[in-house]
């Protein structure tokens, strides 16, 4: 190849990116900040339910109220686990693991690649800290690594945040389904462990297939050289470096002495800890997992990141600016799931719809773009199964030969896939990097749209060999 069509390759980026400027331009040009969708949604999710569903205004108004409402232990739950993940992800402990890890990585593959396992690997531990501490891990890289795009880094790391779910013991729909007496365990009519629905062999494979093509695509979607965005684009030092938060006096009195005195910490630490390996002991691992209990597990280490109670303190406090969005519009995401949850409302329109048309081979497809659809309006997996999980179960049991397995993990694939278009998961990340949604929604929507396909073809082709 000459130099000048090299040259000219360089300039114009890969096939893959310039695929993905398509929806980049239609992020730039439409997509708003997080809550004006959100308000978006609402409106929207009003007017169908008005004209499809035959609600009322007063209806509606109330079953918004009582959706909002309902949302509010929630969204605290939800901010507080920013705030103590965030903070350990950001200790400088953990960023000195970070920066050693960047500093071993040379080329821009082995950067991404590097970047992606490690995503899908967190978030099978948990998905609030892989949404923190990834593109922290992003920023590190792209200090060490020249020719990184860092939105696209962004949407890369939050699309394993979303994918390692499918596989996490964690989500809800797996965790719940575990539970002996759970709602959930309810709605389907018996308990299922983790075994027979997280990690059944067509999910593994399913899995597996999506984490390989979405890293494939990272990898491959390079832009042309005049439209880099490296991370000295988009944040500071500032954003990359961690603050230390010792002492720069030498505590004199009493106060001083006693705010600085590390065994405190340590000693609450160790309660926590105690505590989490009784439950481990006495409930099992899969048992005591809970979004409590993982919240009470990271506070437990940030006592010993943070050993001396001022540093504790101020840590979290600078975190604490990572869950205003959280904290704010999940009742306002509560509330369109309330309008959706009134008997007859639109989720059951929307579901009825789609799966009115499957058969046992195409159900679990149906089950996973209706499920798509239907996350748009309901972003919590909780919320949405509750609405659909009825409907699911009642049509894999109508349906003779339905495998209900392949249906539940279709819905947990099609909620998860969604999240790719819905902002509201994504908006941590985007706090801890100072970037707004148009910067990554382009490429986080051209990732959907090989999630979806895929995903129809191996819930289709899968199941006729295992």
């Amino acid at each position: 190849m000459s130099k000048q069509p090299q040259a000219a390759a360089q300039l114009k980026g890969t096939p893959l990116w310039r695929m993905s400027k398509k929806f980049n331009f239609a992020a730039e040009k439409i997509i708003p900040d997080s809550f004006v969708f959100c308000i978006i949604l609402t409106f929207l999710v009003f007017v169908l339910s008005l004209l499809l569903c035959g609600k009322s205004p007063l209806e509606l108004l109330v079953g918004w109220w009582d959706g909002l409402s309902s949302q509010f232990t929630l969204a605290f739950q939800m901010g507080i686990m920013v705030v103590v993940c965030a903070t350990c992800a950001r200790s400088p402990q953990v960023n000195r693991l970070l920066n050693k890890m960047s500093s071993m990585v040379h080329s821009r593959t082995t950067a991404l690649v590097l970047m992606m396992i490690f995503g899908y690997v967190t978030s099978m531990m948990n998905y609030a800290f892989c949404t923190i501490v990834t593109p922290i891990l992003a920023m590190q890289l792209a200090k060490h690594v020249r020719g990184l795009h860092f939105p696209m880094m962004v949407a890369g790391g939050y699309t394993c945040m979303i994918l390692g779910q499918c596989l996490g013991p964690s989500a809800t729909l797996y965790s719940n389904l575990a539970t002996e007496g759970s709602s959930y365990a309810q709605i389907v009519g018996q308990t299922m462990s983790v075994a027979e629905t997280c990690y059944n062999p067509m999910n593994i494979i399913l899995f597996t297939v999506l984490a390989i093509a979405f890293t494939v695509i990272v990898v491959f979607t390079r832009p042309g050289e005049d439209e880099l965005v490296e991370l000295r684009d988009v944040a500071t030092q500032a954003d990359v470096e961690p603050k230390s938060y010792k002492s720069t006096k030498k505590a004199e009195t009493p106060a001083e002495k006693m705010n600085t005195f590390r065994p405190i910490m340590w000693l609450v630490g160790a309660f926590i800890f105690a505590y989490a390996v009784y439950s481990f002991v006495t409930k099992g691992f899969l048992g005591s997992l809970n979004m409590n209990f993982v919240i009470f597990l990271f506070v437990g280490v940030n006592c010993f990141l943070f050993p001396a109670p001022h540093q504790w303190m101020e840590a979290h406090t600078d975190s604490m600016h990572l869950a205003t969005d959280i904290i704010l519009q999940f009742p306002f995401y509560g509330a369109i799931m309330g309008m959706m949850y009134l008997d007859g409302g639109l989720g059951s329109v929307l579901v009825n719809a789609i799966t009115s048309v499957a058969t046992a081979h195409t159900m679990p497809i149906f089950t996973f773009l209706s499920a798509c659809l239907v996350n748009l309006f309901i972003p919590s997996q909780g919320g949405q199964f509750t609405v659909q999980g009825p409907l699911i179960v009642e049509a894999a049991k109508a349906i003779p030969g339905t495998d209900l397995v392949n249906c539940l993990n279709a819905f947990v694939l099609g909620d998860e896939c969604t999240n790719l278009l819905q902002p509201l998961y994504v908006i941590p990340a985007l706090s801890v990097v100072g970037m707004k949604l148009k910067d990554v929604w382009g490429f986080m929507a051209f990732i959907c749209v090989f999630w979806i396909g895929i995903t129809c073809l191996g819930l289709y082709f899968i199941p006729m060999f295992v």
